[in-house]
């Protein structure tokens, strides 16, 4: 059976990944964090990038005050962390002939473009595994390698709006809802890339064969809208979007609170999914007259009158802090939580900050700063987090160290822009 790849590496600490070596050609934040849930865990991710055509995070904010520059992205070094990084200018049939060398030691080789970008290198699968069979290749192009859509382009937005998930979540009346993160980056489509790969490196020790991995983030995406597939296909009947409301729960939205001294709109999330739910926020409410209407006592008729339900609710909440809405309602057994921002989330969760959630670290350039964990520690083998790298940072160690070439050699190449 094959083994991983054995090699000396930066990466000192035991973790369940050592000895697992990623070339990571992917960029801004699907493929990115895919490579570095694997590098938290002790795999040495190489990302290839190319000083000529500095995409992806690099050059996008936040940066911290007063600095500016391709080292000192927040995002592109919260989503790289562990890697080592190298430039290596890809029109130059010198520096393809470096990533040929580096396939030939390397365990994964990992990209999110679009179809036939690793192609017009020589850097398809069937090159790869020509010089190493027992590679493994994941592609995570929008709408995957294959498909007459396959060359559609895009980021994490581009699917959420393909696969109806904006739909799904506008609030009804409105259009879709304007927002501008990736969610499915974050979440499944970075989740289900480092499991494949996993699975992948599982398969191959037990048989000794790589594979090709061909994720397309448009299906990945559209996991989320499963259960409105399986009614459609099912009933015939296409949901309509439902805003924060849901068929299983009344109320299910979010209510606004008392404000901040400064005029900050606060909120708080309540979700009641059964009638003894109902029955307990009665009783922290202090059962009011209106909360004891008939039409409340059952699912189906606060459903029936939800909105009334919401606004009774809100009159309720806008007394209120959404911290003290939240700790009255889950004493008494009730779904509640504080809608929270980012300085909620850094500095008030006493939850997060109990679980070492987010921590600091020093960055060379962009200096301290607090990044987060990932949402599961392993208890034997927790990941370990290293900066990301400088760009270009790790050409010598990759070039010298595990290709072998002379200190001239090297030189040539950066004089002849091989390593730009």
């Amino acid at each position: 059976m094959s083994q991983p790849t054995h090699h000396s590496s930066l990466i000192t600490h035991h973790s369940p990944l050592a000895g697992i070596r990623i070339l990571d050609f992917s960029w801004v934040a699907a493929g990115p964090l895919a490579a570095k849930i694997l590098a938290d865990h002790g795999a040495e991710v190489i990302l290839v990038e190319s000083a000529n055509r500095r995409g992806g995070l690099r050059g996008e904010e936040p940066m911290p005050p007063g600095k500016r520059g391709e080292n000192v992205s927040g995002w592109f070094n919260f989503l790289n962390t562990n890697k080592l990084g190298i430039t290596v200018n890809m029109k130059r049939p010198e520096g393809v002939e470096l990533i040929r060398r580096l396939v030939a030691i390397s365990d994964v080789v990992l990209d999110n473009y679009t179809p036939g970008v690793m192609g017009r290198w020589g850097l398809d699968y069937a090159s790869l595994a020509a010089i190493k069979p027992d590679i493994i290749v994941m592609s995570m192009p929008v709408m995957g390698t294959t498909g007459p859509r396959r060359q559609i382009g895009g980021f994490g937005s581009t699917p959420l709006g393909l696969s109806g998930i904006h739909h799904l979540s506008q609030v009804p009346g409105r259009g879709p809802a304007d927002c501008n993160h990736a969610y499915a980056d974050q979440a499944s489509n970075a989740g289900h890339g480092a499991v494949a790969l996993l699975a992948a490196l599982l398969y191959r020790r037990r048989t000794g064969r790589g594979q090709f991995i061909d994720l397309a983030q448009f299906e990945s995406t559209a996991n989320f809208a499963g259960p409105y597939l399986l009614e459609y296909l099912a009933t015939g009947v296409a949901q309509p979007p439902a805003g924060n409301h849901t068929p299983e729960a009344a109320p299910h939205n979010a209510y606004r609170c008392a404000d901040e001294p400064d005029g900050t709109e606060r909120w708080c999330a309540i979700a009641v999914g059964s009638d003894a739910e109902w029955q307990a926020l009665r009783t922290a409410l202090g059962d009011p007259a209106w909360a004891r209407d008939p039409r409340y006592a059952t699912l189906a008729g606060r459903k029936a009158h939800e909105e009334e339900l919401d606004r009774n609710l809100a009159a309720w909440t806008a007394e209120r802090s959404p911290e003290e809405v939240m700790a009255l309602l889950q004493a008494h057994g009730v779904a509640a939580g504080v809608v929270q921002d980012g300085r909620d989330l850094l500095d008030r969760d006493p939850h997060l900050r109990e679980r070492g959630y987010f921590f600091s670290m020093n960055h060379p350039e962009m200096g301290p700063a607090r990044y987060h964990r990932l949402a599961f520690t392993l208890s034997a083998t927790p990941a370990q987090f290293r900066p990301a790298p400088l760009l270009g940072q790790h050409n010598h160690y990759v070039l010298s160290t595990l290709l072998g070439l002379s200190d001239a050699e090297i030189e040539r190449h950066e004089a002849e822009g091989v390593l730009e």
